[in-house]
């Protein structure tokens, strides 16, 4: 259930507090719950949908992770098994009234390996699923322009379950601050017995003395003279990929200016798409003048300039 609306499908607004999701929540789940409509498979499939909604919404942390990257980005970033982690059913049903005596969660006509495809405890008291996976480890990575430009293999050190580790890590181009890959069976061990975690490395891109960046575009910073700002020059420019562009500079162009050279900025992660390339000249003042440079100067200041 990839990319799901969690605020339109429990009928609430973004600003919707924890006890107005409960709510929305209690009242769907009695309504498409699978012990009242009986092999509805319409029904079973909203209850699915309401149920990973409520797991995401209820959940502090995963609450914050879908509102900041959005639903197609979150669905890539946690599993099925991700979201369900520590949603106690058991629990959650008998305060909402329909429990089942035999603590399972659901009646006895119905169960979460029904429900859900298998892995869920048949004990409501047990919080997690058998052969639960280990937890996802989070690590952030400094990038330099150029690299996310072009792409990149790096090295990090990691401290996986007490044991330092070496990992060569693929950095893909796009890889802006703020992106995240996973690396699946990366991270913490599981105390049940199941599979690893996964690892998500994200980024942050650092600037040098020649290129920062802003998303997905590009400023590169270069100097000129007084006298090429005031009558006009062209100069030549290496863009973040290693090609050369010479950029005309128009006469009176004012200290940082900025000029604008399209699709030459950093990719899209996994798009042809590329952000722009933003020129901007500063304007080299002298520290000190020779004697004919002051007289010219003054010469200038004459004529009104």
């Amino acid at each position: 259930m990839s990319g799901l609306d969690y605020y339109n499908e429990l009928g609430v607004d973004k600003s919707a507090t924890k006890d107005e999701i409960k709510k929305a929540y209690r009242k769907l789940a009695l309504k498409y719950h699978p012990d009242k409509t009986k092999n509805d498979k319409e029904a079973e499939e909203k209850f699915k949908k309401v149920s990973e909604a409520y797991a995401v919404l209820s959940d502090e942390e995963k609450r914050k992770q879908y509102d900041t990257y959005g639903a197609d980005a979150f669905s890539q970033q946690y599993s099925s098994e991700d979201i369900f982690r520590n949603f106690d059913f058991g629990n959650i049903f008998k305060e909402f009234g329909f429990g089942s005596s035999q603590g399972r969660g659901f009646h006895s006509s119905f169960n979460l390996n029904d429900l859900f495809g298998g892995g869920f405890s048949s004990s409501g008291q047990n919080r997690v699923r058998r052969n639960v996976k280990g937890q996802d480890l989070e690590t952030e990575i400094q990038v330099s322009v150029y690299e996310a430009v072009n792409g990149t293999q790096k090295t990090i050190s990691l401290n996986r379950s007490g044991t330092p580790e070496q990992l060569s890590v693929k950095i893909p181009k796009g890889f802006v601050t703020g992106k995240k890959i996973r690396l699946r069976g990366k991270g913490g061990s599981s105390q049940y017995g199941g599979q690893p975690g996964d690892l998500y490395i994200k980024s942050q891109i650092v600037s040098d003395n020649k290129f920062s960046a802003n998303g997905n575009d590009v400023i590169v910073n270069e100097e000129i003279s007084l006298s090429d700002s005031l009558l006009g020059s062209s100069i030549e420019i290496t863009t973040p990929d290693g090609s050369k562009i010479n950029l005309k500079v128009p006469p009176c162009t004012k200290h940082r200016s900025r000029f604008r050279i399209p699709a030459k900025g950093i990719p899209f992660m996994g798009q042809s798409k590329k952000g722009d390339l933003f020129v901007q000249l500063n304007v080299n003042l002298p520290a000190k003048l020779t004697e004919k440079q002051k007289k010219l100067i003054n010469q200038l200041a004459e004529t009104g300039i």
